[in-house]
């Protein structure tokens, strides 16, 4: 049987499972075999039991549900309240004013919980109603929080980075820090783009008038420096090589506790509660990473990878073209599945392109996450549009036509990071 033939059948049956509304991991670990089972004559049992063992036992994992625990306790502490009143004063002076808030809230609250859904509720609760009440454009509003939001899965600590990681073998490391300025690039687009709209729709925005004198700016600022020093105590001693990923995570959720009881919002419940979620969310993910790691391994018995490598490496594919080729399918993927699924249902046949192409892992690990983040406010399945759907009760193509600025805003920043590679690479390259 030939390599397309059989890819084909192994594609229909994966989506079969998908759309019968099988578990991703179920479906994963399904076509793995019937793959390594129709074939191929390798041992069905021995290979996934040895496989998925030897990917869930993995050092660089455990850093995965201390993040998660870290963003669970968070979310339910006083943080974004906290971000808003110091974030505020600082705002009167951009056009866009409060806008801004958004937009910066996410960026740090993404810094913190690793998560863009995470985000996009926390900071969407206090400001939706906030900048409602004071007149602000409703499409403006749910644009920032939809686009700014999915900065969780870029800026670190990122999920989405560790499950590339532990999927691919890359240092999460090192994906960390190639994060911080492809996502500093995001926030400073998304901050233009509303200066820009601002000028340009000077009558549609309410006049603010808050007059802060810098005294009062700092008092207020005093409130974001519990936050900022997490992120520095997370990030900072993964950068300065003081700790790895795993043993920052740990840091953070001490640090998070500590944050988290000094506002007094660390009860018994919230406790037990952001324990029990991050729990499921690691269970989650980590069952989904058993299932694609056993399929990439049946995908290299079967050889479809290597066949596929050497078809794209045959077609003297521009690496512009492929990457733009490779951008259209994940965006398309995107729109049916959620991006951890994405990640770990296409790295066994990928990244035998990706490499056979020159492409280098780590940088293509960040081009990555920013189309995924693409996806996340792509309908039908884009999962920051249901955020903020049920925080506004719009239908979803509104909420989705308030994104898609914000959309193109990433395409934009894509077409940066090809162009200029350093802005992924500079601050790896120091460590």
């Amino acid at each position: 049987m030939s390599i397309a033939i059989l890819s084909l059948i192994l594609l229909v049956l994966l989506f079969a499972f998908l759309g019968a509304g099988l578990w991703v991991a179920f479906a994963l670990l399904g076509v793995g075999i019937a793959a390594m089972a129709l074939f191929t004559d390798a041992p069905l049992g021995l290979v996934m039991a040895t496989t998925m063992w030897g990917h869930s036992n993995s050092w660089a994992l455990a850093a995965l549900p201390l993040f998660i625990w870290m963003g669970e306790i968070l979310f339910r502490s006083r943080l974004s309240e906290d971000m808003f009143a110091g974030l505020s004063p600082w705002m009167n002076r951009l056009p866009g004013q409060l806008l801004h808030v958004n937009i910066f809230a996410c960026g740090i609250f993404a810094a913190v919980s690793g998560s863009s859904a995470a985000t996009a509720a926390t900071i969407g609760k206090l400001s939706i109603p906030e900048l409602s009440a004071r007149g602000y454009p409703e499409k403006l509003v749910i644009g920032t929080l939809a686009g700014s939001a999915t900065l969780g899965l870029l800026i670190p600590p990122s999920i989405i980075l560790i499950v590339y990681g532990v999927a691919t073998e890359q240092s999460i490391a090192r994906l960390f820090v190639a994060g911080v300025l492809p996502g500093v690039l995001l926030v400073t687009l998304f901050v233009g783009y509303v200066i820009v709209w601002a000028l340009l729709n000077r009558a549609s925005l309410p006049v603010e008038d808050m007059r802060v004198g810098f005294r009062e700016k700092l008092h207020r600022a005093r409130r974001l420096l519990p936050v900022m020093g997490l992120i520095a105590g997370v990030i900072g001693s993964i950068y300065a090589g003081i700790a790895s990923p795993t043993d920052a995570a740990a840091v953070g959720v001490v640090l998070a506790l500590v944050l988290s009881w000094s506002t007094g919002t660390l009860t018994r419940k919230s406790f037990v509660h952001g324990l029990m979620g991050a729990t499921v969310t690691s269970c989650m993910i980590a069952f989904i990473l058993a299932g694609a790691s056993f399929l990439t391994v049946a995908m290299g018995f079967t050889g479809i990878p290597r066949v596929l490598a050497e078809w794209i490496g045959g077609m003297g594919l521009s690496t512009f073209t492929l990457l733009a080729a490779l951008t259209l399918f994940f965006v398309v993927l995107g729109c049916f599945l959620d991006g951890i699924s994405v990640v770990v249902l296409t790295a066994s046949v990928i990244m035998p392109m990706v490499l056979e192409a020159g492409i280098d892992p780590l940088w293509f690990g960040i081009f990555l996450v920013i189309v995924v983040e693409m996806s996340q406010i792509t309908p039908p399945v884009g999962f920051n549009l249901f955020v903020l759907q049920s925080l506004t009760g719009r239908d979803i193509l509104t909420v989705a036509r308030a994104a898609l600025p914000f959309f193109f805003l990433m395409v934009l920043a894509l077409a940066i990071i090809v162009v200029f590679p350093a802005i992924v690479t500079y601050l790896p390259e120091q460590m």
